[in-house]
């Protein structure tokens, strides 16, 4: 495929590449390899949406740098606008080539600036719930551009909690939100997860984590089983590299007591036995992945709850001695 704009006028054949034939209608345009940039903004929005499909082709396989370099700024716009104007469908796809973008320019001032143009459109957008793929695209798009180009943990965190507020979001009074559907959940859980790699859980409120895990755990009763394994994987990553013990004693008893529920939900969801209509190959998957899990948390939590033993018999250690010197 060569790399020229190819725009062709309705019923003008000789501008048409190979042979004409009378049977067959001219096409108005051709998507070529980057002629998809010209028509992105240009006619109407099955066109745009043509033009997204082709560029999400080439940054998939062999897109030039030099030509992202020059038409960076183009591109971005565009992806922009597209989120904001476009039909669910157009959202979704600008959203992939967004982050895609992100991607290619790797870190530094442009990922920079994707991040900094983005967030808003890309949250506004996110309020409107009702195409699952829309949301999932705009959330996966969200965690890529934070990941490549956020450099602040406050940046990180504004985007986690745009991703939370997502299936918790802040209403008015008497307002009933909308339930999430499963993809919806899996693709925020996913994302957020993703995000929570490059925080530094020192630097973390520990009195958020409580509200974090409560919900996870609830995840973990959910019938579909892509929103059980992604909401395994994220309370793994939260016992990994959240500082937990920055609690109040009393906070720590209660998230020693959740990481036991949580233990048994993971427990059983290894040597889960497979449901009416459930595909052997995810039971599999959920099992094997419930495993590792297990695995890991049995280890971390004997650790811990031996530290908050030790904790807790040096706090009854210094109230016993306070009371025997004050008497």
């Amino acid at each position: 495929m060569d790399s020229d704009v190819a725009m062709v006028p309705a019923g003008d054949s000789s501008s048409l590449p190979g042979p004409s034939s009378s049977s067959k209608k001219p096409k108005r345009f051709e998507i070529k390899k980057w002629s998809a940039v010209a028509l992105w903004a240009w006619g109407r929005g099955s066109t745009r949406e043509k033009a997204l499909v082709a560029i999400i082709e080439g940054f998939s396989s062999n897109l030039p740098h030099e030509f992202v370099e020059k038409k960076f700024a183009t591109m971005l716009h565009q992806c922009l606008n597209s989120i904001k104007k476009g039909s669910a469908k157009e959202i979704a796809l600008a959203s992939n080539s967004l982050g895609l973008l992100a991607l290619t320019v790797g870190p530094g001032k442009k990922s920079q600036k994707i991040l900094e143009e983005a967030i808003t459109p890309i949250s506004e957008a996110l309020k409107s719930r009702s195409d699952s793929s829309k949301i999932a695209s705009l959330l996966d798009c969200l965690a890529v551009i934070t990941f490549v180009g956020g450099n602040e943990a406050e940046e990180t965190d504004k985007c986690m909690q745009i991703m939370w507020q997502v299936v918790h979001p802040k209403l008015g009074p008497n307002v009933i939100a909308a339930k999430p559907s499963p993809p919806v959940i899996a693709a925020m859980v996913s994302a957020w997860s993703l995000l929570l790699t490059t925080m530094d859980g020192s630097t973390l409120d520990p009195k958020s984590w409580q509200g974090s895990i409560s919900y996870l755990s609830t995840l973990l009763e959910k019938d579909d089983r892509s929103v059980r394994i992604v909401a395994g994987e994220a309370l793994t990553l939260i016992f990994e590299i959240g500082n937990l013990e920055k609690n109040s004693v009393q906070d720590v008893m209660h998230i020693q007591g959740l990481k036991a529920k949580i233990l048994n939900q993971v427990r059983n969801l290894s040597v889960e036995a497979g449901g009416k209509g459930s595909a052997k190959k995810d039971l599999n998957n959920q099992r094997n992945t419930f495993r590792d899990i297990l695995e890991f948390l049995e280890v971390f939590c004997s650790y811990n709850i031996l530290k908050t033993l030790c904790l807790c018999r040096m706090v009854l250690l210094t109230v016993f001695i306070f009371l025997f010197y004050n008497k």
